[in-house]
């Protein structure tokens, strides 16, 4: 039996020595494959994310469609129309801000424009009056051979080279829009399926653990599952309220220093900021942009004044209220935003902090279970809850 047991060990070992070799080998092949699986299943894997957060405000508003009604209408009815309702609510948000910001947008791009031309021919009149006037400018034009004219050419050419780049970005965004809309309603369709049969799918899951896993791993999976679950709604929970207050300040205080545009940017930065930490400074650019066609002083103030608000939010704000909704340091916050970022950029900012929290609640559960087995652990633990709440 012995024998058997060590052959049938070393078989295994050969298997998977001889996998790891052709994957070695083929590794290119294979990396590409699995990106296009990767690539043909990312709407669905989409579809799940939307699912999710949909789902967040969809059992609010369960919460409230007449939950003690005992008619078969409303019962029936009660899913469909609140995974409507909430399709339409997000759909309201954005919308409200796209017309605050897109008319605003294209009227500081029109102004930008239209004052091109003026702007370059002012600046041509102040060099030939100035050499005029200034035997030393006007001798050293002609030591450098600087052709005004030209210079005013190359620049009327160089946006027209711009504008015409301009319509090839539009075509090709034409047609990525296309795509990107069929992938669109795929992941809704997906989306909207996975909530109305949540409970079922729910159960077939269910059913595939008992079937294949143990009682106790069975427990484990749901636990981290559940973890892991608290960890990302509350974590988007707290991002929105994040996003209001960081908005609603930027607003307040652009009304006091009485800059232009002021709903506008903060509607705005108050969407960005749904990106943690960075996320602000996307709107800060646009509105420091949308400001400069007003006055280029007030600008560079505007941009003083969210960047003090920033490190306000940053080092406040955020870590107070995401780091708190979840349960994780704000630290351990600003440590997993880093780190996330570093890795995996935007994405990764967004989903680095409920990684971090679900990781955080799961060691510290972990160590709480190894310390309680002695009452000496106990007491080091209760002495350090202690000096964290002092």
């Amino acid at each position: 039996m012995d024998y058997r047991k060590r052959v049938t060990s070393i078989a295994k070992y050969l298997i998977l020595a001889a996998c790891l070799v052709l994957v070695v080998k083929y590794s290119e092949g294979i990396f590409g494959e699995l990106k296009g699986v990767f690539s043909a299943v990312l709407p669905l894997i989409s579809g799940l994310a939307v699912a999710y957060v949909l789902n967040i405000l969809m059992k609010k508003l369960e919460k409230v469609y007449f939950p003690k009604s005992k008619n078969k209408f409303v019962i029936k009815s009660r899913r469909a129309v609140c995974i409507l309702l909430s399709l339409l609510l997000i759909l309201a948000i954005i919308i409200i801000i796209a017309l605050i910001v897109i008319p605003q947008l294209v009227n500081a791009i029109s102004v930008i424009a239209s004052g091109i031309p003026g702007t370059l021919n002012n600046i041509k009149k102040f060099i030939e009056a100035s050499s005029d006037k200034s035997e030393i400018i006007g001798k050293a034009l002609a030591t450098l051979h600087i052709d005004i004219d030209g210079i005013i050419k190359n620049a009327i050419s160089f946006a027209s080279g711009v504008l015409g780049g301009l319509m090839n970005s539009t075509l090709l965004f034409v047609a990525s829009f296309t795509s990107g809309l069929l992938n669109f309603i795929i992941i809704l369709t997906f989306a909207i399926y996975v909530l109305a049969n949540k409970e079922k799918l729910a159960a077939q899951i269910r059913k595939v653990m008992k079937a294949f896993l143990k009682d106790k791993s069975i427990e484990k999976v749901n636990y981290v599952a559940d973890v892991t679950n608290t960890a990302f709604s509350s974590f988007i929970a707290g991002q929105c309220i994040e996003a209001i207050i960081l908005g609603g300040l930027c607003t307040l205080g652009m009304f006091i220093f009485r800059f232009p545009y002021a709903a506008t940017v903060g509607a705005f930065i108050s969407a960005t900021s749904l990106i943690p930490i960075l996320g602000a400074y996307l709107g800060a650019a646009l509105g420091a942009f949308m400001i400069l066609t007003i006055s280029p002083i007030k600008a560079l103030l505007f941009l003083l004044f969210i960047t003090i608000l920033q490190q306000l939010e940053n080092n406040l704000i955020y870590p107070k209220v995401v780091g708190s909704s979840i349960g994780l340091p704000g630290i351990w916050v600003f440590a997993a935003i880093t780190i996330g970022g570093g890795l995996g950029g935007v994405m990764g900012m967004l989903l680095s902090v409920p990684i971090a929290a679900s990781i955080y609640k799961l060691l510290t559960d972990k160590v709480n279970s190894k310390l309680a087995s002695g009452e000496e652990p106990l007491e080091a633990e209760e002495n350090l809850e202690t000096e964290e709440k002092q």
